[in-house]
């Protein structure tokens, strides 16, 4: 019965450790010591205390849980422990402590801002966050693992700059292989000009990564990453690089090593192993600047470096020694004019772009031109390549690092003197010239005759214009042959009809049909008229006005109305006819409620009046 109770125990005991081992997180109220882990919700990364190699230092690392030996971030990787008693806290202010044996803080996490209900766990990322609660935004977390990579970047880690903090996420190598300490590599991300990626040692660039172009990174051309999904992401807020696995179940790493030579590496369950696909320093073309300024590197050629066509060696002598540090330099001097050309390459890793300029929503053409303008301008390129590429990059001064590809990657245009050119452009361009001083010469002489046209039209029309008001008045000398002695009509002054409708204002409209708008006028005598405008609109003109003089002049009938005079100066054309106040028949007849005014008396009354 007693080895029942003691097997039952140990039983409970056994049960309760396992549980407390595979924690994801922990409060102010727990603590990890060593010995103790904290396993991710998934169970892919642990969390805890280690030694690397034969070192007796201890420090708190996460690390694969099927590959124990392959530690990802480090805490204290400059300040190791002197022995087994640390403990990891987080403080009901939400910030991190490592504590030593005699509880002095050896690292801590930093923040500016505190939780209400801190809780600091392991995510299934392999990302360690301080956060509030149950909060799942990574934006609102209070500090996080990956903001403080060590030498290892892992899926959804940003490599770049946060441009509001200023916080800089960049990989450094351990300092060896038994030493997480910072060592002296670095891959980062540099924000002069276009951004691009580096592998540093100390302050000298060693390789570099390319720009992003929109589909990869442009030193990467012809190699393709059949695990991983890239991005790039450039903001007024931040700038950085960035993958996601293309499958959730597998597991890759990029790992910068103590030597200097970036891996990617993929989890292998047959051989239980990390397998290389991708290494940096693969060739002496990945070595910066190998061949110099303005020149390329191959490989596959011998010598692997030769100058860009139109330029030639800064140092004869040291280049035919294979000494290339110098680079090349323009054979011909650009003449910072419109005569410059370019010339086209496909197969190029784009250029160092630290001194250069872009812009994202101009067009190939713009970009030419606005390299063209610009006398240390010295190429120009697509910014991005997809759709048929779209915004402009442009290099000022030397081109930097260039390598060739057996393959085309992107379109770059290098500028050259026009007499560098091939002959190809040199006759393009000079038959583009040609064929632009026709058009424009073209141009000018069909605008100039086409204004010598329109300037005689006008004259003549107006000519004509003024023959025709020669021959037409509203006095009766002008009608002969018509019934002089009822033609008798008033000519009345432009002025005199402008002041009685108030300069023919829109308050005086009475309304509007073919010949134009009928204004009320008042006339300085008090007598009330209807002015007749002709509009300039109308399809009416001077026949149409003498033939309403004519026949309103001839039908002079007591219930018609009566046409008064009439005015024809400057461009104006007028009838002045008397006013009606109580407005013309049509309106009772068509109107539904004033026809109820027009009893049958009325209408025969109306009738008889008009026969």
């Amino acid at each position: 019965m007693q080895t029942m109770k003691s097997l039952f125990v140990c039983l409970f005991l056994f049960s309760f450790l396992r549980t407390s081992n595979t924690l994801d997180s922990i409060t102010p109220t727990q603590f990890i010591k060593d010995g103790q882990t904290l396993v991710s919700a998934g169970g892919s990364y642990e969390l805890g205390f280690f030694s690397p190699g034969k070192v007796k230092g201890r420090y708190l690392g996460i690390w694969y849980t099927f590959s124990t030996e392959t530690v990802v971030w480090v805490a204290n990787r400059e300040i190791p422990l002197d022995d087994s008693l640390g403990v990891l806290k987080v403080t009901d202010q939400g910030v991190l402590v490592l504590l030593n044996s005699s509880n002095g803080t050896v690292w801590s996490s930093n923040s500016s801002r505190t939780a209400g209900n801190p809780v600091s766990q392991l995510l299934d990322s392999g990302n360690l966050v301080v956060k509030d609660g149950n909060e799942t935004n990574p934006d609102n977390f209070l500090w996080q693992s990956f903001d403080y990579p060590c030498d290892t970047r892992l899926p959804e880690m940003k490599l770049g700059w946060n441009l509001v903090t200023g916080l800089d996420r960049y990989v450094s190598s351990w300092r060896s292989t038994e030493d997480p300490a910072q060592g002296e590599f670095s891959l980062q991300m540099d924000t002069h000009g276009f951004p691009q990626i580096f592998i540093m040692k100390g302050a000298k660039i060693l390789t570099r990564a390319g720009t992003w172009n929109g589909v990869e990174l442009t030193g990467y051309q012809g190699k393709p990453n059949p695990v991983a999904v890239f991005e790039f992401v450039l903001t007024k807020d931040e700038v950085y690089y960035e993958y996601t696995l293309l499958n959730r179940s597998m597991f890759a790493r990029y790992v910068l090593n103590p030597y200097g030579i970036a891996q990617w590496l993929t989890w292998t369950d047959h051989s239980r192993s990390w397998e290389p696909f991708i290494s940096t320093q693969a060739d002496q073309c990945e070595n910066y600047a190998y061949c110099g300024a303005n020149a390329r590197c191959n490989v596959s050629n011998t010598p692997v470096c030769t100058c860009l066509k139109g330029f030639v060696p800064k140092s004869p002598k040291d280049w035919n020694s294979t000494n290339w540090s110098g680079g090349c330099v323009w054979e011909t001097p650009l003449a910072c004019s419109s005569t410059d050309g370019f010339s086209k390459y496909s197969n190029f890793k784009l250029p160092d772009t630290s001194s250069s300029w872009y812009d994202k929503s101009m067009t190939l053409k713009e970009c030419q031109g606005l390299c063209l303008g610009n006398c240390s301008c010295s190429a120009y390129a697509n910014l991005d390549v997809r759709e048929g590429g779209s915004g402009c990059l442009l290099w000022f001064g030397n081109l930097n690092d260039i390598r060739e590809f057996t393959s085309d990657s992107q379109d770059l245009f290098i500028r050259l003197a026009a007499s560098d050119l091939d002959p190809t452009v040199k006759k393009s361009k000079s038959s583009k010239k040609r064929l632009a001083g026709i058009l424009i010469g073209s141009s000018v002489f069909l605008v100039g005759m086409l204004i010598v046209g329109f300037i005689l039209y006008k004259r003549k029309r107006k000519l004509r214009k003024q023959g025709a008001r020669r021959k037409l008045d509203c006095r009766r000398e002008d009608y002969r042959g018509e019934d002089r002695e009822d033609l008798e009509l008033p000519l009345f002054d432009l002025t005199t009809i402008a002041n009685a409708t108030n300069d023919f204002s829109s308050s005086n409209k009475l309304g509007e049909g073919g010949f134009g708008p009928v204004y009320k006028g008042t006339l300085i005598g008090g007598e009330e008229i209807a002015v007749k405008r002709l509009s300039k609109n109308s399809g009416q003109g001077l026949r149409e006005f003498k033939n309403e003089v004519l026949l309103i002049a001839k039908l002079q009938h007591r219930n018609l109305v009566k046409l008064l005079g009439c005015c024809i100066q400057e461009d104006e054309e007028i009838l002045v006819y008397e006013y009606m106040p109580n407005r013309s028949l049509d309106f009772f007849i068509f109107d539904q409620e004033k026809q109820k005014l027009l009893d049958w008396r009325t209408c025969f009354h109306i009738i008889e009046g008009i026969a």
